[in-house]
């Protein structure tokens, strides 16, 4: 008997390790695929922006070395670390543009690359340790100095105060819900409250995750508070810059900073804001940590949600180690592979804008049609209500470009911040692995983790948001006392 049950957990390591090796083949044939057919779309999509624009539509697949405006402005790339010099006619901050958006090698050139320095350039180890161990470090993505081309254009148009390209574009919806916000005189983000108009009362300020609305919080846990919450709250659910309702600008790089400077001047100042809490959301929990840094003296409480936070290992390039974890290019798990696709292909991610986002009320109505109403709607909203740009740049500079910056965010709330700290986190959460929680936990001590058994990144609110909205008054009268 004692042999049969030692035989179980043996078979189980090896069938883990059979499944994990068919993942990799699979996948370095999927992903070998994918690079070579964004390659011939960045071709089509050429074409086709010029013939329907009248006009060549750079992407990120080359850099050239050309002036940004004249002047002597140069847009440069040293090190991985991006930065415009000597620009007089714009007050654009490019310091938070990630080297990922144009740093993205194919698959087949990375394990080139990996095979070569273990087992050509680098050799085995001489002294110390084991003698035959060889080095297995990632080699390090270093971008030489270069200028982006794409840059270079949107801050032509950013330097000129006009877009370049019509709203929307031909491959972007043109219904009147996705672009209502040019209608509009102000182009602040769309923002939609509840609770108390009290101007004497504590603000919650809701940022949802990414290709997701403000719907993800005000269908959920919105209708949920109890008659004491909406008496003594005011609570604010934003659209982020280039989601749901809110603007959509083409000529946006979508930075942190741009992001932050919205939702203050859609929330914050017009609302007078004195004190407020945070809830957030995936991508969302970086942009609460920027907001809260910077106005450290209003922030009562932090609830983060499955928070993107990894450390990077000394001697790796931040942004690059993020993204591969993000995004590892892998068939399975399949919110995993989307991931993939999102980040590293900039022209198959827009084809897949095309076909859904362009097209989301077709997707709807069938959706309506066969689950017969019952499909919770709000979600569909989300993923389909944004702009190929709009979320492609909002995932590199938000997710990969902020990689060094997290850890000093996460060292000012810990010291500099008295305010309350709770983590959420679905144990189920195939994206963001709950030890990025831990990972707050160690350098948050004071932060209070909790993981939902049977949950992953979207059902640990949706399906359990009258517990969370409870979860959430909690935290408030804590903070207060």
């Amino acid at each position: 008997m004692a042999g049969i049950r030692g035989a179980a957990p043996a078979a189980a390591v090896t069938f883990s390790r059979i499944g994990r090796a068919i993942n990799d083949v699979v996948s370095f044939v999927v992903f070998s695929f994918l690079d070579l057919l964004d390659a011939v779309l960045c071709i089509l999509y050429g074409v086709a922006d010029f013939f329907i624009e009248s006009k060549w539509k750079t992407c990120y697949c080359h850099s050239s070395r050309e002036a940004v405006a004249g002047g002597g402005n140069f847009l440069i790339s040293v090190q991985g670390k991006p930065k415009v010099i000597t620009l007089n006619s714009s007050r654009l901050h490019l310091d938070d543009l990630s080297d990922t958006l144009y740093a993205r090698p194919s698959l087949v050139s990375e394990v080139s690359c990996t095979a070569v320095r273990r087992f050509g350039v680098e050799g085995p180890v001489r002294g110390g340790g084991s003698g035959g161990e060889r080095r297995r470090k990632r080699p390090v993505i270093t971008p030489r100095l270069a200028v982006n081309s794409t840059v270079v254009e949107m801050l032509h148009g950013r330097m000129v105060r006009k877009p370049m390209y019509p709203i929307p574009r031909w491959s972007d919806c043109d219904c009147q819900f996705c672009n209502c916000w040019t209608s509009s005189s102000s182009k602040t983000l769309h923002v939609k409250s509840a609770g108390t108009k009290d101007p004497a009362s504590e603000a919650v300020v809701f940022l949802h995750g990414f290709i997701s609305s403000s719907a993800f919080w005000t269908e959920t846990v919105f209708q949920n508070f109890s008659a004491t919450a909406n008496s003594r709250y005011r609570f604010f659910a934003v659209d982020l810059l280039g989601f749901g309702q809110s603007p959509k600008p083409t000529d946006s790089l979508y930075t942190l900073r741009e992001h932050v400077d919205m939702i203050e001047q859609s929330v914050l100042m017009p609302h007078k804001v004195k004190s407020f809490h945070l809830v957030a959301h995936s991508l969302g929990c970086i942009i609460a940590l920027a907001l809260a840094v910077k106005h450290p003296g209003k922030v009562k409480s932090l609830t983060l949600l499955a928070p993107p936070y990894f450390p990077v290992p000394e001697g790796e390039q931040a942004t690059q180690y993020v993204m591969r974890r993000v995004a590892p290019r892998r068939v399975w798990p399949l919110i995993g592979f989307g991931a993939s696709m999102a980040c590293w292909y900039e022209h198959i991610s827009r084809t897949i804008c095309l076909l859904i986002c362009k097209n989301h009320r077709i997707w709807e109505f069938l959706a309506k049609l066969i689950t017969r109403n019952r499909m919770r709607t709000f979600l569909m909203e989300g993923f389909f209500c944004h702009t190929h740009n709009a979320a492609w740049h909002t995932l590199h500079n938000i997710i990969c470009g902020t990689a060094t910056k997290v850890d000093a965010y996460l060292d000012a709330i810990r010291d500099r911040i008295r305010c309350e700290v709770a983590v959420f986190h679905g144990k189920n959460d195939e994206l963001i692995p709950v030890e990025c929680s831990r990972n707050v936990k160690e350098k948050i001590p004071r932060a209070n983790v909790k993981v939902i058994k049977n949950k992953d990144h979207i059902t640990i609110v949706v399906g359990r948001q009258r517990e969370f909205a409870r979860e959430l008054e909690e935290i408030w009268r804590n903070s207060s006392r």
